[in-house]
């Protein structure tokens, strides 16, 4: 954690910023391995660009913090104090501009405003995002079992889903299966069955799995070292789907194909989109592919880098990313294809999800 802390503070000092001031969230995890609850007590590190980190906590969140083996320095306020003013004390009069986390509740941006009034502030996000989206070997590792966990999920559908069945209840089974196979948190769980797949974020509801109709299993989780899981696969139970979409799925079978064929570092965010976009517009069903490509990933499910039409950024190794283009027709069916993917230091693609991406046929 203390290379992350160094080199959060030589971006402030490259970027001119007096101080990074992060609350809980990811941002605050990644730098000091502290997860700490976002109370309505104030948490904040603060990471000067001169002098060491300080993490101001309350004092009875002490312990958790030291618990999480954080080596950050730590400063305690107890509940009479002012603990906006502490940090103002350990960011010093002569501040010019502070860098909030871009996820900071408002009631705590305006607080630390009134404590250092004459200071400007700025988003942190530009400077945070510089350091998360490149994962180093043990982040890739860690997405890497990630990964691994959730196809173990995937394995099993055959346990939960089956004709005459519930959404809720085959989805409350997959979630169970989630913390079995190695996850700490369940994150999201989405059956979408028949109609109710051509919504893209459908959860579940009491609507019940007929025989034949496409099934879209797209499921997430938090492994206890912090990073996310996320992939979705496609089924059937009971019988065999439309003829058109079955022909669709062909498709987009061969984009989601192209796109990790293409993908590699040095092209651009938004070359990847376009190859998938591209094949499926020319299928005669680019207009079903409603969503961008894919996010990035790491301790949060959606981070930087985004895979989507406008992102001229050049892929990097270490970065690590969702391929999941779909098509979604409404009042009848979806699909969607997903694979975690980590641009490796050769260059080449990893793909950290390996589950057949062929329509599965369930009894």
């Amino acid at each position: 954690m203390t290379s992350r802390l160094d080199r959060a503070q030589a971006l402030a000092q490259r970027e001119g910023v007096d101080a990074l001031l992060v609350t809980p969230g990811a941002d605050l995890r990644y730098l000091t391995g502290y997860a700490a609850k976002p109370l309505e007590r104030l948490t904040c590190l603060v990471v000067r660009a001169s002098g060491d980190p300080v993490l101001v906590v309350p004092r009875l969140e002490k312990q958790a913090a030291l618990d999480s083996g954080t080596s950050v320095e730590l400063a305690t306020w107890d509940e009479s104090d002012d603990p906006f003013a502490l940090v103002a004390s350990i960011v010093g009069d002569a501040a010019g501009t502070v860098a909030l986390d871009d996820q900071m509740w408002a009631s705590r941006v305006f607080a630390l405003g009134e404590a250092l009034p004459t200071t400007d502030q700025v988003l942190a996000g530009p400077l945070l995002t510089e350091l998360r989206m490149r994962k180093d070997a043990a982040e890739v590792a860690a997405l890497r079992a990630a990964g691994e966990a959730i196809d173990r999920v995937h394995a099993r559908m055959g346990e939960f889903l089956r004709v005459g069945r519930t959404e809720r209840e085959v989805g409350a089974d997959i979630a169970r299966a989630i913390l079995e196979e190695g996850h700490e948190t369940v994150d999201f769980v989405i059956v979408g069955s028949g109609p109710n797949g051509a919504s893209p974020h459908h959860e579940v509801s009491d609507r019940v799995i007929g025989a034949g109709e496409p099934v879209v299993v797209d499921l997430g989780g938090t492994t206890p070292e912090g990073y996310c899981s996320d992939s979705t696969r496609n089924y059937v139970a009971g019988g065999e789907p439309p003829a058109d979409y079955l022909a669709k799925y062909e498709v987009l079978l061969a984009a989601q194909a192209a796109q990790r064929e293409h993908a590699r570092a040095g092209v651009s965010a938004e070359s990847v989109d376009a190859v998938g976009r591209d094949l499926m517009t020319e299928a005669g069903i680019g207009e079903l592919f409603l969503h961008r490509t894919g996010h990035g990933i790491g301790q949060e499910t959606h981070e930087e880098p985004y895979i989507i039409a406008g992102n001229d950024l050049a892929l990097e190794p270490g970065m690590a990313f969702s391929i999941e283009p779909g098509f979604y027709v409404e009042g009848s069916y979806g699909a969607r294809i997903e694979d975690i993917a980590v641009i490796g230091e050769d260059g080449a693609l990893e793909v950290l999800n390996v589950r057949p991406r062929e329509l599965v046929r369930l009894p």
